[in-house]
């Protein structure tokens, strides 16, 4: 049922006056909302395939699972598909990309000799649509990773090659930013450690921090690039030890001054990381986040309005941490419409963000005054405030479709453009 402008802007006069009783101002929220970009992740719309030619499948404990159809084929399938996305998304957003996405004419490009030149077409595009583009290495899906280890191989030729790569992708996301104007951050993430308890747990740890050390030797100008390192608790074929753990780059990000990336599902199944931001933010200079949902494990599920969600967008919000946060997103989920899976989870995250930049200031000045049962009653009736037609104030005031008007569009390009490839 398509929502009329009309009853969204009576629906927003009612909610605008209650949460100004409570000493909100939606049109501020609304605002600040529009400076909060979010890294939308190519990878959702192809299932990690990537537009080189290895041999390889999946590997690193990556795993995608269902067979939808529709997915892009081409760089120009999977631009054209991220169009349809950010149209029916509020805001303007950035795109990451990961080094196994360039294009390569037909030519075998192995990974240690990307260079910008192969990224020319998505910078011109992202620059065409006003974004910033992030990046990352591809330290996955391989010959060279076959075996569990790249930066952190026992074998230095190994290493060496994982290094020039892991170089030759900050050159890359040193480019971006400079075309772009605007910073990208290149995460390094690798899949490196055992399926079964390990004799030796810190050998491999020294190499892996000689090897970013070598990764990290040129300095980049910030105002084109940032680096961000991220930790992972297990993966298929690493469940008893990774060595790149949390402590590991908790450590490394610190003692290096590098952007610490905490992604959702990387930590035990029970381990919320809202409560992280604060305390890493006091000695790493900024946070990447990847926003993701695990289930059960690090099932990468599309972003869905959670409490694990809310949490965090309560606590960057409330320290004033947006600043020094840069929001990702990191799900695949090939058993549904890829676009739908993009537009959910992004439209999501930006809901969750909204909803904190409404609450009330009375529950912080409940705390400070020391009445935490106000403060307990008052976060309760908060969540029953009508966020949800600021919401569609937000998109309809942007050109975007309010509540889940989106799909109709959804079904229409599945219609004419998905349901044509094979």
């Amino acid at each position: 049922m398509s929502t009329s402008s009309k009853s969204i802007a009576k629906s927003y006069a009612v909610a605008q006056s209650r949460y100004a009783e409570m000493g909100v101002d939606t049109e501020a929220a609304m605002t600040a909302l529009t400076r909060i970009p979010i890294s939308l992740h190519c990878w959702q719309g192809d299932d990690v395939g990537g537009f080189e030619y290895t041999g390889e499948g999946l590997s690193g404990g990556i795993a995608v699972t269902g067979n939808y159809p529709g997915k892009a084929r081409t760089p120009e399938e999977l631009r054209a598909d991220l169009d349809k996305a950010l149209s029916l998304i509020p805001g303007k957003h950035r795109l990451n990309l990961h080094a196994f996405y360039g294009e390569f004419g037909g030519k075998k490009v192995d990974r240690n000799e990307i260079k910008p030149s192969h990224f020319t077409t998505w910078i011109d595009w992202a620059k065409a649509n006003g974004m910033g583009m992030d990046f990352n290495p591809t330290c996955f899906a391989h010959p060279k990773a076959a075996d569990g280890f790249t930066l952190a191989h026992p074998k230095k030729a190994i290493r060496d090659f994982w290094i020039d790569h892991c170089i030759a992708s900050r050159e890359i996301g040193a480019a971006m930013g400079k075309a772009l104007g605007s910073p990208t951050v290149t995460n390094v993430w690798i899949p490196d450690g055992f399926k079964d308890t390990p004799v030796d747990r810190l050998s491999p740890r020294q190499r892996l921090e000689d090897s970013l050390d070598k990764v990290f030797a040129k300095k980049l100008n910030p105002k084109h690039h940032l680096d961000a390192v991220e930790c992972k608790l297990f993966g298929i074929g690493s469940e008893s030890y990774v060595v790149g753990s949390h402590e590991f780059y908790m450590g490394y990000a610190i003692k290096n001054q590098k952007l610490l990336c905490l992604d959702a599902g990387h930590f035990h199944p029970t381990e919320g990381i809202a409560d992280k931001l604060s305390s890493a933010l006091m000695f790493v200079p900024e946070i990447l986040l990847h926003v993701s949902r695990g289930v059960r494990w690090d099932s990468d599920h599309v972003v869905i309005l959670d409490d694990a969600l809310q949490a965090i967008a309560n606590e960057l919000v409330r320290n004033k941490l947006l600043t020094r946060t840069h929001i990702g997103l990191d799900f695949f989920d090939a058993s549904i419409n890829r676009i739908a899976a993009w537009t959910i989870g992004t439209r999501n995250t930006l809901k969750s963000l909204l909803i904190a930049l409404l609450e009330p200031p009375a529950l912080r000045e409940a705390e400070k005054s020391g009445d935490y049962t106000a403060r307990l009653a008052l976060m309760e009736d908060a969540k029953g405030l009508p966020w949800g037609a600021v919401w569609d104030q937000y998109c309809q005031a942007r050109n975007v479709p309010a509540g889940n008007d989106w799909m109709a569009e959804v079904k229409s390009y599945e219609s004419k453009v998905l349901s044509k490839r094979a």
